[in-house]
């Protein structure tokens, strides 16, 4: 028994047709799961640039209120206290001045607002105010020390967070010069403590 040519087509089209939809069905998926894989790896690449981008804004902050507390410190200092102390004192003063200046052309670059938020250093502050003559070299110096510590960490931390190469290259040049200055601070503090 002969199959008639129509039979036949009509088998072959259904056929065809099954194999087109059957690939097509196959492609599908596939691309959806490319779709599924590209969005979940945008997500993550998101979320790793959101979580870069607040380490940075907090690192500006964080860094530009430790600035400003070792400067009012210092500046203080330059009037109460005596040589070697308001040497270190002016060079402090000078070094957060510079940095404080850097920050916040950086931050502003990226659009961060850096406003004064921590006000432990003003407390810092009415304590150094507080002390009488024989005791002020020795808190003051304790005070300075603790804030130097404070933005050396902030620096090692962000170096680590970030591969911002402006921020990198910030890290670079002032670490090396706070490590510097917290030497001085505690080879004073062995002197006149």
């Amino acid at each position: 028994m002969k199959a008639k040519p129509e039979i036949k087509a009509t088998i072959l089209k259904v056929v065809f047709l099954l194999t087109i939809l059957f690939f097509s069905a196959c492609g599908k998926k596939e691309h959806q799961k490319a779709n599924v894989f590209k969005n979940e790896t945008f997500s993550q690449n998101n979320k790793r640039q959101n979580d870069q981008d607040l380490a940075e804004t907090s690192f500006f902050i964080a860094v530009a209120n430790v600035s400003n507390a070792l400067i009012s410190k210092s500046q203080f200092a330059q009037k109460r206290s005596e040589n070697p102390i308001q040497d270190l004192s002016k060079k402090i003063e000078d070094n957060q001045n510079q940095l404080l200046q850097k920050i916040a052309e950086m931050a502003n670059k990226k659009l961060v607002i850096i406003t004064d938020i921590n006000v432990s250093h003003k407390r810092d502050l009415f304590e150094l105010i507080d002390t009488n003559e024989n005791t002020f070299d020795r808190i003051y110096l304790n005070s300075i020390s603790e804030s130097l510590s404070e933005q050396i960490k902030l620096f090692e931390k962000i170096s680590t967070e970030t591969n911002d190469e402006t921020i990198l290259k910030l890290v670079l040049q002032y670490l090396p010069e706070q490590y510097q200055l917290l030497r001085e601070t505690e080879r004073l503090k062995t002197e006149f403590i």
